[in-house]
């Protein structure tokens, strides 16, 4: 097919390579605008257009489809679809019409559940045991389009958002390539109920509160990792918790009740193996106690 690819981050880079490996004409890639990235804050592209670039694909990076040179110029493309995946920009309806079989989102989530910018991490802090793509059709709602085709992959007692995010990438890629490889799939309404939806991750939603149970703890460490971090303070001094796992235990929220690092929650405690001090390298519960000793009863805030 004569194909679009709309997406920005390394989420989106398997499906593109997929599609372009299956002997797909992509001819063009829309991204969004390079980012200052770095210490020396230089505009870096998009994983997405890295790719397309050294596949020789063009590649345009708009700050908006709204406007009606932008339209005209998608619809001069004279696509027979469009392949969305994280692309991070709304689509308007003039854009969702321009390819002859639409618009085609790679969506991480089975959906209803988990509408929204941040399903992955949403599933996870939720306790979800289950998790998936849905290929859709765009409609100019939120994520609410016809299904075309679903995976599904588990969520362990382990299972991060890292793991959720390259599996769940794999899973697309392999997905788009079986929707596109004949005759599309006939669309399937969502259901009327069960949608929830993923707002957008907020640095403040990193910060420990003790008081919570550890297992709501270790729901947030393994979502909000790497990004924005979980973490709190010890001494002033930011303390960001990368791995860590529920124990028994008890005692006043905050206070460490046993070495190296186990720390008493609102209900259990929570071992912390691995952390990573400002400005430091990320390191093991035992390391940074050597460095920096953690007796009992010390509290973190």
């Amino acid at each position: 097919m004569r194909l679009i690819f709309m997406g920005t981050p390394d989420f989106a880079v398997p499906a593109l390579a997929a599609l372009v490996d299956a002997g797909h004409d992509v001819v063009c890639v829309y991204s969004q605008p390079p980012r200052p990235s770095g210490r020396g804050h230089r505009e870096q592209p998009s994983p997405v257009q890295k790719y397309a670039q050294a596949q020789g694909i063009d590649v345009r990076y708009p700050v908006s489809l709204k406007a009606a040179d932008a339209q005209a110029d998608f619809a001069a493309l004279n696509a027979d679809a469009a392949v969305v995946a994280a692309y991070g920009l709304i689509l308007p309806k003039a854009i969702l019409d321009a390819p002859a079989l639409g618009c085609l989102n790679i969506h991480a989530s089975l959906l209803p559940r988990w509408r929204g910018a941040a399903p992955i991490q949403r599933a996870i802090l939720a306790g979800d045991t289950e998790t998936g793509v849905t290929i859709m059709q765009m409609d100019e709602g939120l994520d609410t389009g016809p299904v075309l085709m679903t995976g599904k992959f588990p969520i362990g007692n382990e299972t991060t958002a890292s793991d959720v995010h390259d599996a769940l990438a794999a899973l697309g890629r392999e997905l788009i390539v079986q929707v596109l490889s004949a005759d599309l799939p006939t669309p399937e309404p969502q259901p009327g109920d069960g949608s929830t939806y993923a707002p957008k991750l907020d640095r403040a939603e990193g910060r420990i509160d003790w008081t919570e149970s550890a297992a709501t703890l270790d729901l947030k460490i393994r979502a909000l990792n790497p990004w924005p971090g979980v973490w709190c303070e010890r001494d002033d001094v930011r303390l960001r918790v990368l791995a860590a796992k529920p124990v028994p235990g008890s005692g006043e929220p905050g206070t460490v009740i046993d070495a190296p690092l186990t720390v008493a929650c609102g209900d259990g405690a929570l071992r912390l193996d691995r952390v990573q001090r400002a400005d430091k390298s990320a390191m093991s519960a035992d390391e940074y106690a050597r460095g920096n000793p953690v007796p009992a009863g010390t509290v973190l805030q």
